[in-house]
């Protein structure tokens, strides 16, 4: 069964593959690349506010792809999820900062298998979730970053990377959308104060919606009281569509502030 759940899932990336970002996302994400003082590199995009105002600060919000979208070229992994933060309306009612960094095709935000019932948390972070982390902090220096102002969301692979980023740093983010993905169940108790939203489709095959679940009941268990579960009935591995397309996401998502 597992091996089945790894070729089904290998079979959508590669059909995602045929789909293009949008051409306005291109244009709006500058090109950019993260390069550390060992010299491992980063591709990523970066979305800037309409107006940046002297003296003023901006929230920024991390988007981790998924597996469909990885690779060097820069660009995939616009495809899903950008167009929420390109929408002129959003853009107009919620300034922020957007950064999108690219995993290398065959790399993971997060090192473990995505058929397992559930996993523990690797003891140290991916080569590529290490860079997002070195970047951020290199991003929150450069750029007037309103620090209690950090979010992160990420979709399929991006959603475990972002369940292992806030259970790496707690106490850094805001608030955190995990969209279709899976975390380690022990890390709750660190996760308990976070404002979380979590999306999953009902009949997903990919990741099991189980992956959501058990996150959820589990900082529930630990006493967790800021944390919403959405699964929609019906869909499969694409929850990520409705969910971004969900207007109250961004108001949810904006309206929280670390103390």
């Amino acid at each position: 069964m597992k091996a089945v759940k790894a070729i089904l899932f290998l079979f959508l990336a590669a059909a995602l593959t045929a789909i293009e970002p949008d051409p306005r996302a291109l244009e709006l994400f500058a090109e950019k690349e993260f390069i550390n003082e060992n010299g491992d590199t980063l591709l990523y995009r970066l979305l800037q506010p309409e107006k940046v105002k002297a003296g003023h600060r901006y929230p920024l919000v991390l988007f981790l792809h998924g597996s469909g979208e990885r690779g060097r070229d820069n660009a995939r992994q616009l495809i899903w999820g950008a167009g929420t933060f390109i929408d002129k309306k959003n853009r107009r009612c919620y300034p922020a900062y957007v950064v999108a960094p690219q995993c290398p095709e065959g790399e993971r935000w997060v090192e473990v298998h995505w058929a397992l019932e559930r996993h523990e948390m690797p003891e140290q972070p991916s080569r590529n979730m290490r860079l997002v982390m070195e970047l951020l902090e290199e991003l929150q220096r450069d750029l007037p970053v309103d620090a209690r102002r950090l979010y992160v969301t990420g979709l399929s692979m991006g959603g475990y990377g972002t369940w292992d980023l806030i259970s790496r740093m707690p106490d850094s983010f805001a608030a955190a959308v995990p969209v279709c993905g899976g975390g380690d169940e022990k890390q709750a108790e660190k996760l308990r104060d976070i404002p979380v939203w979590v999306f999953h489709g009902a009949d997903d095959t990919t990741v099991p919606p189980e992956r959501s679940r058990n996150m959820v009941n589990a900082i529930n268990n630990a006493g967790g009281t800021k944390i919403r579960y959405t699964e929609y009935p019906g869909v499969g591995h694409g929850s990520w569509k409705p969910a971004y397309a969900d207007p109250e996401l961004l108001r949810w998502m904006f309206r929280q502030k670390r103390k």
